[in-house]
């Protein structure tokens, strides 16, 4: 019989795929839908997330580093209405944008007015809202709606928090654990992908929320119920609930806690550190031991007369322990013999900080950002700036779409709507709407390393028309250049006036300043 022929690999079946190179006859990965490759295991992601935050020093500068960054003291509303559309002239865009901002910066600025648990301000919303969807995968805001009856807070919008543990699939509960992810709304046959709710088309059209935080109702003796919150108002077309999370694949209804690329390697770094850390601390507790010529027929070792006093409160007996300046007296025949470790061991700083790099790489912050190390040259250095500071622009701005300008355009509906804020065609036409609700929102500026040179830098871009001063003065400085030229238009008109009065002349200061330089 005629041999058969040997089938060929080709393309990716001789490299990546194949199962017949040695390196890759054991590598059976396997691949299934969002649902069953995330929701299943996120409620682990997210404990393990906020473990590792809690307690892992790199977890928590990656974190925080994104927060101080991202956030800092909060990220400033500043109006940007697009007068073309609403037919306004310079002047009176600008007399809009400052009643509406001043507004605004009334209703967020004061805890009492926004936040529904009367804990934080809208600011500090930003932040807790920020670290808990990094920590947790994705974070919920609901828009309440609260009676206001006092004159001091006309507005009746309040956000509250939700942490994601919390939006969850209606089911039984086994032991305190929450047994199911997936499942099914009776009234309307919507499938329910752990606590978000879609409909035949895929569509997120509402949200299940639990009263009470899955892991504390049961201690509480209080069982947990569910509320359906439909993602959108019906009849005014503003969201109920805001989901901040960002996606990994398609079909992906819940968020992935950031830390999760690297979870396993933060905890097995802090456990190394830890036992390095334990071992430096047992190895400086230099202990003194004395031998002694008493009777060694008795019972040895720590049964002295005094040491009855040492009894602990069941009537044990205690035991050695080693501390600093301890002196242990020890009877004939009895002895204790010392190991030596090297702490720290060799190698150590070197190998924390390969794993740092790699955490760094995988979490997209530098090694130099994260570990707030900077002893590159100044080229380096900035380079590591310019590429973390890229990915906290990407984060702002997904940060941004999904909460801070949903939330303002929210508040602004309700503003127009009590006659506070004037907006014509608001709520007529749609795009009319748009164009009033134009923003954007200014946060902590990119960190300079050497001002000087990146000034010098600045210039060039916007002598070249490349940049305009305005986008230099947002990006770079976090402020405002026309109100910058007004304030220092005011100031030099006031050091004019004062220079003026007592007759003193910029030559004259030269003068002084060439005189005093001799």
């Amino acid at each position: 019989m005629p041999k058969s022929k040997e089938v060929i690999a080709s393309g990716y079946g001789d490299a990546g795929a194949s199962y017949s190179k040695r390196a890759l006859k054991k590598f059976l990965a396997h691949s299934s839908s969002p649902i069953e490759d995330i929701d299943f295991y996120n409620a682990t992601l997210r404990q393990r997330g906020r473990m590792l935050f809690m307690a892992a020093p790199l977890a928590t500068s990656a974190v925080n580093t994104n927060d101080t960054t991202i956030v800092g003291t909060g990220l400033k509303m500043k109006c940007h209405i697009n007068t073309q559309i609403l037919g306004l002239s310079e002047q009176e865009a600008k007399k809009w944008q400052f009643k509406t901002e001043s507004e605004f910066a009334f209703w967020a600025e004061n805890k009492n007015n926004c936040d529904a648990l009367g804990m934080n301000n809208f600011y500090e919303l930003q932040s807790v809202a920020l670290k808990s969807w990094l920590m947790s995968g994705d974070v919920f805001a609901a828009l309440k709606r609260i009676k206001t009856t006092s004159r001091l807070n006309p507005y009746s919008l309040r956000i509250q928090l939700i942490e994601a543990d919390r939006v969850c699939t209606p089911n039984k509960v086994n032991n305190g654990i929450y047994t199911y992810t997936e499942g099914q709304n009776s009234n309307n046959g919507n499938y329910i992908h752990d606590g978000v709710e879609v409909n035949s088309d895929g569509r997120v059209v509402a949200y299940h929320v639990c009263d009470v935080h899955p892991n504390a109702g049961f201690y509480s003796g209080k069982m947990p119920k569910w509320a359906r919150v439909e993602a959108v108002g019906k009849k005014t077309g503003i969201p109920n609930i805001l989901h901040v999370m960002n996606a990994e694949r398609p079909d992906q209804y819940r968020g992935v806690t950031y830390l999760a690329p690297v979870i396993e390697v933060l905890l097995q770094h802090r456990r190394y550190t830890e036992s390095e850390l334990v071992a430096a601390v047992v190895q400086s507790f230099f202990t003194a031991f004395i031998t002694s010529e008493a009777d060694s027929t008795g019972i040895p070792f720590l049964d002295r007369e005094e040491d009855e006093e040492k009894n602990d409160e069941n009537g044990d007996r205690e035991t050695i322990q080693l501390g600093p300046g301890e002196i242990v007296e020890l009877k004939p025949g009895e002895s204790i013999t010392f190991g030596n470790p090297n702490i720290p061991t060799v190698g150590f700083e070197a190998f924390t900080q390969s794993i740092a790099k790699q955490v760094g790489a995988a979490l997209e912050i530098p090694y130099d950002v994260l570990m707030k190390e900077f002893n590159s040259s100044y080229s380096a250095s900035k380079g590591a700036l310019e590429e973390a500071w890229k990915m906290f622009k990407k984060r702002r701005s997904w940060f941004v779409s999904d909460f801070c300008k949903p939330i303002y355009e929210a508040w602004l509906a309700e503003a127009v709507a009590r006659g506070r804020i004037s907006a014509p065609g608001f709520f007529t036409d749609p795009l009319i709407r748009a164009a009033w609700s134009g923003t954007r929102w200014d946060g902590p500026a990119q960190t300079h390393l050497d001002p000087l040179k990146e000034a010098k830098a600045n210039a060039i871009v916007v002598s070249h028309g490349w940049k305009t001063n305005e986008q230099i003065t947002r990006e770079f400085y976090n402020g405002n250049y026309e109100e910058n030229i007004q304030a220092l238009s005011a100031e030099n008109a006031l050091s004019q006036g004062v220079l003026n009065n007592n007759n003193i002349t910029f030559n004259d200061l030269e003068e002084e300043e060439e005189n005093a330089e001799e």
